[in-house]
């Protein structure tokens, strides 16, 4: 079963076939009802039922007050159970973090909607910026906004990148090392605040246009390639000496030969022998065939899990082939 439950999108199909498509330009409104964000999450006590040994009902129902029940406003589905100080961010708020960057500044809505049956909430728009690299690679920026109501993701606006000719995703790091700004759910979430803070990362796309012009200048011997894979595809072990860590060869050998040129994009001259080739193939391995329960289990990861944190190990090691 897919857990994309209800999404809208302009332009291109998304990753997993589903969802309604909207010709570019549309209100806010028009997006809410089309990614089915057009609910809004309601809270409750939690109350149970008092039971015997065996059972059987004492007809008593007691309340857990450090806690209460989220659930759609819509379905009266429960999403999560969480503790009094949880602050819920509704889904009209993430849609409406992009109205006056929409209608004021250049940026595009470009997909929105709900996973896990509402529990997490997402939109991405296209900034408007963009980079070309040799051989016509080229790479937009994009803005994402999300955040879960059960307590698996903080409140999360990131800079992120995405190729055109494969639609591998990279998030922008920032010069100080961050690549997002993250709003942990005992916060109120101030969508002007994130924009001021967000504002630093305008300025990151230069940055990040620089690296990767870079990075697909930079050719790599099959030597150093080997040993980039080696130390980017690992995952730890706990043994009796402690938490070490193993090389993932089944994956090795999948992004190798996604590097080699069987990857999207591959043979473009910007990645054929490239750190940068080395960055993409390890990008669309974590985005398109990372082993995962569905294609939207491992999109959830490419942004938000284990693929995106390989994918920033990935960019750490790429920078080191640079210096």
């Amino acid at each position: 079963m897919h857990s994309v439950q209800t999404m809208a999108f302009t332009h291109s199909t998304p990753w997993h076939g589903l969802g309604n498509q909207l010709s570019p330009g549309q209100p806010i409104e028009v997006w809410a009802d089309r990614a089915g964000m057009d609910w809004s999450i309601e809270e409750a006590p939690v109350r149970y039922v008092a039971t015997g040994a065996n059972g059987e009902s004492y007809g008593s129902i007691h309340s857990f007050p450090e806690q209460k029940v989220l659930y759609r406003s819509d379905s009266k589905s429960p999403l999560s159970v969480v503790s009094n100080r949880f602050k819920v961010v509704q889904p009209g708020e993430i849609l409406e973090f992009y109205r006056d960057l929409t209608e004021a500044g250049g940026y595009e809505l470009e997909t929105a909607g709900v996973l896990k049956e509402g529990r997490k909430l997402w939109a991405l728009a296209r900034t408007g910026q963009s980079a070309c690299l040799k051989g016509r690679d080229k790479v937009h920026g994009y803005l994402l906004l999300a955040t879960a109501c059960d307590g698996t993701l903080a409140t999360t606006a990131q800079h992120t990148s995405v190729r055109v000719v494969c639609a591998n995703t990279l998030a922008i790091a920032l010069g100080d090392g961050s690549d997002a700004v993250k709003v942990p759910h005992r916060s109120q979430f101030d969508a002007q605040a994130v924009k001021r803070q967000l504002g630093i990362a305008v300025s990151s796309w230069d940055g990040f246009m620089v690296r990767m012009k870079a990075l697909a200048d930079c050719k790599v011997k099959d030597e150093a390639a080997e040993t980039f894979l080696r130390r980017v595809l690992t995952y730890p072990v706990n043994n009796i000496e402690g938490v070490s860590t193993a090389i993932n060869e089944s994956a090795l050998k999948v992004v190798h030969e996604l590097y080699a040129g069987r990857g999207r994009g591959s043979e473009m001259a910007s990645a054929a022998g490239t750190a940068w080739g080395l960055v993409n193939a390890i990008s669309e391995f974590t985005d398109h065939h990372r082993r995962a329960r569905s294609d939207d289990h491992r999109r959830d990861a490419a942004w938000f899990g284990q693929g995106a944190a390989i994918k920033h190990r990935a960019w750490e090691e790429a920078l080191k082939l640079l210096a």
